[in-house]
């Protein structure tokens, strides 16, 4: 089956699960702006940005390097994969990381961490430049082009799958942290990969409350770019409240247009 429709079908497997556990509308938490900076935000990000990047980058590279296409299909697998984890993930880490350390920057990622629930829901929540500027969306686009597309298939169909375990409500980690005999794999499991339990600190609202890490555990499919960056904080709890400490407001239209729309 073609990957186009595998991700949404796992991205659809995960809401099922938190539908039928009750775990996926939490109207305790979230609002109809939640939905709508979701629903849009999601929905732009798939049908619209994904495959215009996919369309001009390959067109700029063939301007420039004209019978490009293919050039690297050669490759052996294992080395694609590398470059994958290097020019599209490791990238993705540090646009993240800069995503927290510059205010404009941030101002495009806010709408990621507004929501105060992690869910399958907020995968995609980001305000639409965030992903236009991407630069590993760039990167991978260039790397198919250039003939990565089969390795990139696969690649794509576990990272969507890491991340999307990542940010859901069905915190598939905690009865496996559970289990004694299975604490020496967990360990490398949460060092290599992101888990709910790392990525949730990630989206902790206080950061004294022990586990709350917003400054760190940055990581998309391989959390070990923190544990190597140093950026890793790993306590296999879950923070009590997620959102943004003293968020000011601002409108679904400032989240997700910003900066064409700043209230």
């Amino acid at each position: 089956m073609d990957t186009k429709l595998l991700v949404p079908l796992i991205f659809a497997g995960f809401t099922l699960l938190e539908i039928l556990t009750r775990r996926f509308f939490q109207p305790e938490r979230g609002t109809r702006r939640d939905i709508w900076i979701e629903s849009v935000g999601t929905l732009v990000f798939i049908l619209l940005t994904v495959p215009a990047i996919f369309f001009i980058a390959p067109v700029l590279v063939e301007t420039f390097f004209p019978g490009s296409e293919g050039a690297w299909a050669g490759l052996p697998w294992w080395v694609m994969l590398a470059i994958l984890l290097v020019g599209d993930d490791m990238t993705q880490y540090w646009w993240h990381r800069a995503s927290h350390a510059h205010p404009w920057l941030y101002n495009l990622h806010r709408a990621h961490h507004s929501g105060e629930y992690m869910s399958i829901r907020i995968a995609y929540r980001n305000a639409i430049a965030y992903y236009i500027f991407m630069p590993g969306l760039w990167i991978a686009a260039v790397l198919v082009h250039l003939g990565l597309g089969p390795v990139y298939a696969i690649y794509l169909l576990v990272k969507m799958t890491v991340i999307f375990g990542a940010h859901s409500s069905i915190r598939w980690d905690e009865p496996l942290y559970r289990t004694k005999w299975l604490s020496p794999v967990m360990w490398v499991v949460e060092r290599t990969i992101s888990t709910p339990a790392t990525h949730f600190a990630h989206h902790g609202m206080h950061k004294d409350d022990g586990v709350t890490h917003y400054k760190g555990n940055y990581g998309n499919l391989l959390f070990f770019w923190d544990v190597l960056f140093g950026t890793a904080h790993i306590t296999r709890r879950y923070p009590e409240k997620y959102g943004i400490e003293n968020l000011e407001d601002r409108s679904a239209a400032g989240e997700l247009a910003w900066p064409l729309a700043r209230k």
